[in-house]
């Protein structure tokens, strides 16, 4: 390889450096001005269904894709009699969205504040006989367990989170552990909807879950000028 090629492939390597640079300088900013309107109690509706947001849990309207997916699950086609599991559930908007479709639902979440949260917004709109609250890491409460659908609105950003809020935004090993124990609570032929959006590191995720032989579609995608949010579909292939 002559001394010119080497320097052509390195100008795109720093452009990629420099462009990473940029979007975790605006990720870091976009974060401090959006928690600035946390640490109080709000009302939010989503399509008609009220939500109460305890401070120290993930707002689904704020941030957009809570909303989203939901949004996306009420149009999904969801048996009656199917069992699903909303991962990080934060104020339970997600597993509402499944339970209206007369689905069983079981959410898990880490943080005490968000399952208090999620267990006020199923009384609220009258679903608590249709959904069960967890709280623990991940899969660990649901361990045994199978089920025919699983959510996730996985924190976007990899690191280690400073408290129970930062943990919606930002984890050490969640990608890794998500992918390595998602087939064995999924049911034979079931699938997760997972939704990941373009600020985020969710490519990391998708890596994983390919390694581990999953399928994964883009089941919609929905550009939102300064981000675009996709719902991916994860069905395994063995």
């Amino acid at each position: 390889m002559t001394h010119s090629q080497t320097k052509d492939r390195k100008k795109p390597n720093l452009g990629r450096r420099i462009a990473a640079s940029l979007m975790r300088f605006w990720l870091t900013l976009r974060y401090r001005l959006l928690t600035r309107r946390y640490g109080k109690l709000v009302l939010e509706e989503i399509d008609g269904l009220p939500l109460i947001i305890l401070p120290a849990v993930f707002n689904p309207v704020l941030l957009r894709s809570g909303e989203q997916l939901a949004r996306f699950i009420d149009s999904y086609d969801i048996s009656p009699d199917s069992t699903v599991l909303d991962l990080g559930t934060g104020s339970g908007i997600g597993a509402i969205f499944a339970a209206r479709h007369s689905a069983f639902v079981t959410a898990v979440d880490l943080n005490p504040s968000a399952v208090r949260c999620a267990r006020i917004n199923t009384i609220l709109n009258d679903l608590e006989e249709r959904i069960t609250l967890l709280q623990g890491d991940l899969f660990e409460p649901v361990q045994g367990r199978q089920f025919d659908l699983i959510l996730f609105n996985p924190p976007f950003y990899i690191g280690k989170p400073v408290d129970e809020l930062d943990r919606a935004w930002r984890g050490e090993d969640i990608f890794e552990r998500f992918a390595s124990e998602l087939r064995s609570a999924l049911v034979p032929g079931g699938c997760a909807l997972i939704i990941l959006s373009t600020d985020g590191e969710g490519e990391a995720l998708l890596a994983l879950l390919h390694a581990e032989g999953f399928n994964i579609s883009v089941a919609e995608e929905t550009d939102l000028i300064n981000e675009v949010l996709t719902v991916y579909e994860v069905t395994s292939n063995r």
